[in-house]
């Protein structure tokens, strides 16, 4: 039986999917609400999958991928998120995430994809790998692939409002290191200030309201 453990901060969402892999035989070993908890958890668990939402507090999907990847390469990750961009699965799957599923999937497309993933196979859902073709096919990347990997975590975190100091907690970096990436962000983009980083995030559909 594959052991999953669910890091999303809606616990509702996490009964549903408990429910909805229990009634396919995998076994739900624990849930986290936080990419933090995740972090102290996942290896204490060690589960077969560890399922994974993005836009989570503090840390955040993405950075917790990382860092749970750093602890244990061979870790297998789903990571499930609303955005319908094409920046966030390409970061995802660049981290070391072995599949991406938007959470406007069908029910069934989340057990495919956790069975996919334990067996160590990618899993990209139907309509995020067309986006992600049409991108290639027509070269018209978000203005966020000018970023670094680290800059893409502190611009997304900005666009949401959180101030510097609270970046540099979650992100475990001094504030003047949060600063230099805030600045190099303000210099990719184009951006003056954090309201304009704002509305960057909203245009091309990186962060929702």
């Amino acid at each position: 039986m594959t052991r999953v453990m669910l890091v999303d901060d809606h616990a509702l969402v996490r009964m549903g999917f408990r429910m909805l892999l229990a009634n396919a035989g995998v076994e739900v070993v624990g849930e986290c609400d936080s990419g933090e908890e995740a972090c102290s958890v996942v290896p204490r668990l060690r589960p077969d999958v560890v399922v994974m939402d993005l836009a989570m507090p503090g840390m955040g999907g993405l950075d917790a991928v990382r860092r749970l990847l750093a602890q244990d390469p061979k870790l297998r990750i789903l990571v499930l998120s609303a955005h319908e961009d094409t920046a966030h699965p390409q970061r995802v799957l660049r981290a070391g995430a072995l599949g991406y599923l938007s959470k406007r999937a069908a029910p069934e497309a989340l057990i495919a994809a956790v069975a996919a993933v334990a067996r160590g196979e990618a899993y990209v859902d139907a309509q995020t790998a067309r986006a992600l073709a049409m991108v290639q096919v027509k070269g018209d990347p978000s203005p966020a692939e000018a970023l670094s990997e680290r800059e893409f975590s502190v611009f997304l975190q900005l666009a949401r409002g959180r101030s510097v100091a609270e970046i540099a907690e979650d992100l475990k970096l001094s504030t003047s290191t949060v600063g230099t990436h805030l600045y190099h962000v303000k210099q990719k983009l184009g951006a003056g200030n954090q309201s304009e980083l704002t509305l960057v995030a909203l245009r091309w559909g990186l962060i929702q309201v």
